[in-house]
């Protein structure tokens, strides 16, 4: 599945199981813009790029499920519409043959009844399931943005990986949670646009994968992991950059 930058599979050992990740769709029914940093947006060729991943990993055979790590809807996508871009990503998603995986994540403006039912559409979806500006903020005080959140949000990144407007707002509280436990290897996540990747003073991978939002005609960013009792390993596609993740069991 497209470039894997020099990453085979284990020779003659097979994963315990493989599955398939894509980020931060993002759509809205809009024209093509930039986000408030002046990055370019491609909302109509990342639902492209969504529609080539399911292919590929509906290809691919052997993926367990897929995980979507959010965000599914854009924060500029008219609150009106907020719930027709829903359907119109998880419509696509719904293609892959197996159960997806949503990290479900605070939408733009959640007092608004049009958004709510979003929300609660993609609860439903899950198979697992029942702005503000950064000017005056430095440093890692760039996390307390109104699109991030505090623990529950499903924002779980590293500051070795993640640039701070994207960090979890008490990350430092997680962090040292995660850290009393020996069990935890790897952290994955979304959010963070243009993706990242380190390892922290306790051993543990932190990825955080590039947005198909900002892939550009002609790019695609999605993969998918192959699980072993020592490494992850993430092939990517593209944009999406191949990482190998190794650990002791």
């Amino acid at each position: 599945m497209g470039s894997t930058s020099g990453l085979a599979s284990e020779q003659g050992k097979q994963p315990l199981f493989s599955f398939g990740v894509i980020s931060d769709v993002q759509y809205a029914d809009i024209p093509d813009g930039y986000s408030f940093i002046g990055v370019p947006r491609y909302y109509q060729h990342s639902i492209q790029v969504l529609q080539r991943a399911v292919q590929k990993w509906n290809n691919h055979g052997m993926l367990k499920f897929v995980i979507n790590f959010g965000d599914i809807v854009d924060g500029k996508c008219p609150r009106d519409e907020s719930l027709n871009a829903v359907k119109k990503v998880t419509n696509e998603f719904g293609k892959f043959n197996g159960p997806i995986y949503h990290m479900i994540v605070p939408l733009d403006g959640l007092n608004n009844p049009k958004t709510l039912e979003a929300l609660e559409f993609l609860r439903s979806k899950n198979p697992n399931s029942e702005k503000n500006s950064p000017e005056g903020l430095l440093g890692l005080q760039r996390r307390f943005l109104m699109f991030n959140g505090a623990v529950g949000k499903n924002r779980w990144n590293d500051p070795g990986v993640s640039s701070p407007e994207a960090l979890l707002w008490n990350y430092d509280e997680v962090m040292n949670v995660i850290h009393r436990y020996n069990c935890v290897k790897v952290c994955l996540s979304g959010h963070d646009h243009k993706g990242g990747y380190s390892i922290d003073s306790h051993g543990i991978h932190h990825k955080s994968f590039e947005a198909a939002l900002e892939c550009p005609p002609g790019t695609d960013s999605f993969g998918y992991i192959e699980v072993y009792d020592n490494r992850l390993m993430l092939f990517g596609t593209d944009r999406m950059e191949s990482t190998d993740m190794s650990f002791s069991p």
